[in-house]
C-alpha cells in the first residue's frame, strides 16, 4: 500500500516527539525548570536578579569543563585531572602576570600549559595503552603539586599592570548586563555542539565511543583523535581557570578541588553515557545547571550544605538508571 505525504510527515513527527520524550536531557531540563518554579514560590530570594545572576555565572565554570569532559566520555574515556588542571592553569596565569607580564602573555602561558598536560595524558592513553583512569588520576596529583611549586603554596592576588583587565575579563558584564562567563559558555557550547553534529571530527568521536575496533578498521585515526580529545578536555579546564581567576580576583592552591566529580556528574546527568558513544553539548549545560540549582537551593531552603554530595550522587544514580531502563526498553 502506498504511503501518502501526510502519513510520512505524521510518522516523522511522531518519531521526533518519541525521541524527545525518550531523551534524558529533556527530562533533566524539565527537572531544572520545575525546581526553579518551586524555589521561586518556596523562597523569596531565589528569583531575585542578584541570585539569578549568581546562578548563571556560577554554573559556567562547571559547564565549560563539562563540554570538554563530554567529548572524553563519548569516546569511552574519563578525565579525573580537570580540577587540578584548572588550578595549575590559574596559578600559571596568576604567577606570570604577577611577575609583570601582560594579560596576553599570561593567558598564552596558561593555555599552553593546559595543552601540554592534555597532550601528555592523551599520548599515554592513546599510544602507550595506559588506562584513562590511572593516567588522569596521576595527573590530578601532579598538576596540583606543580601549582603549589609555582606559587610556593601562597595566595596570588596581585596580577601586575593588567590586573584590572583580568578582573573585567572574568567578573565583568560587557553585553546587556549578562555576566561575561555566561557569554563564554554560550559560545563554547555552540562551538562544541557544531563540532559534534556537523564535522568529521565529531563523527570520529562518536565512532570511537561506539566501537573503537570498528572505527580503527574503517580508517578513523583513533590515536590522534584521542590525544586531541584529552587536549580539548584540559583546554576547557584551562579556559575555566582563566575566567574563574578573573572572577575571584585571587588564586589559591585549593581552587578546583573536587571539581572533577561535579564535572563528570554534569556530563552524566546531562545524558553522556560512561560506556561511550552518547553525549551532547546541550546535555552538559543542562546537567551543570541542575547541579548549580541544587547547590543554590540548599542554602535558600535552610538545608545543611553537606547534603550537596548526597543530592548530586543521587542524581547521577538516577541518570544511569534512566539510561539502563531506556536501553532495556530498546532491546525489547
Amino acid at each position: 500500500m502506498a504511503i501518502t505525504l501526510d502519513q510520512t510527515i505524521a510518522q516523522k513527527q511522531r518519531s521526533w516527539f518519541a525521541s524527545v520524550f525518550a531523551s534524558q536531557t529533556f527530562w533533566v531540563l524539565v527537572a531544572v525548570v520545575l525546581a526553579c518554579i518551586f524555589l521561586s514560590f518556596a523562597t523569596s530570594s531565589f528569583a531575585t536578579p542578584a541570585n539569578l545572576y549568581n546562578i548563571t555565572r556560577n554554573v559556567t565554570f562547571i559547564a565549560i569543563i563539562a563540554l570538554g569532559m563530554t567529548l572524553v566520555i563519548i569516546t569511552g574515556g574519563i578525565d579525573l585531572s580537570v580540577g587540578s588542571v584548572l588550578c595549575l592553569c590559574s596559578m600559571v596565569l596568576a604567577v606570570t602576570m604577577h611577575a609583570g607580564y601582560g594579560i596576553g602573555t599570561g593567558i598564552a602561558a596558561s593555555i599552553g600549559t593546559a595543552l601540554v598536560v592534555g597532550a601528555f595524558n592523551g599520548i599515554l592513553i592513546a599510544y602507550l595503552g595506559f588506562p584513562p583512569f590511572v593516567v588522569t588520576l596521576g595527573m590530578l596529583s601532579i598538576a596540583r603539586s606543580l601549582a603549589m611549586v609555582a606559587s610556593n603554596n601562597t595566595v596570588v592576588f596581585q596580577f601586575g599592570p593588567d590586573h584590572d583587565k583580568l578582573l573585567a575579563l572574568g567578573g565583568g558584564a560587557w553585553l546587556f548586563g549578562i555576566a561575561n562567563p555566561v557569554l563564554y559558555m554560550a559560545v563554547l557550547a555552540l562551538l562544541t555542539g557544531f563540532v559534534l553534529r556537523w564535522t568529521r571530527f565529531g563523527r570520529y568521536v562518536f565512532a570511537i565511543g561506539g566501537n573503537e575496533h570498528a572505527a580503527t578498521l574503517t580508517g578513523v585515526p583513533v590515536r590522534k583523535i584521542k590525544v586531541a580529545i584529552y587536549m580539548i578536555s584540559a583546554l576547557s579546564a584551562g579556559v575555566a581557570g582563566i575566567i574563574q581567576t578573573g572572577w575571584l580576583g585571587a588564586v589559591t592552591t585549593n581552587i578546583g578541588a573536587g571539581m572533577e566529580l561535579q564535572v563528570i556528574a554534569a556530563a552524566v546527568i546531562g545524558g553522556a553515557n560512561l560506556a561511550g558513544g552518547v553525549g551532547t553539548a546541550f546535555g552538559a549545560i543542562v546537567g551543570a545547571a541542575l547541579i548549580e540549582v541544587i547547590r543554590n537551593s540548599l542554602g535558600l531552603l535552610g538545608i545543611n550544605a553537606f547534603w550537596q554530595g548526597t543530592f548530586i550522587g543521587g542524581a547521577i544514580v538516577l541518570a544511569v538508571l534512566f539510561d539502563r531502563l531506556r536501553n532495556l526498553r530498546q532491546s525489547e
